[in-house]
């Protein structure tokens, strides 16, 4: 894990199925990346949010 990595929530559909994946990752762009090297060219990524439990480790 890289220092100031967040968690991000990667929502991606595969073969009609939608699976909500969490990737540990420092931006969004970064966090999709990753799912697009693990799932190559086999999902589409319909959105990537920040997830909201490690919002308030913050303050």
């Amino acid at each position: 894990m890289q220092c100031g990595a967040k968690c991000f929530i990667v929502e991606v559909e595969q073969d009609g199925l939608t699976k909500r994946i969490p990737v540990k990752a420092r931006s969004p762009i970064l966090a999709r990346k990753t799912v697009r090297m693990l799932f190559e060219d086999a999902v589409e990524i319909v959105f990537v949010k920040e997830d909201s439990a490690n919002k308030s480790d913050e303050d």
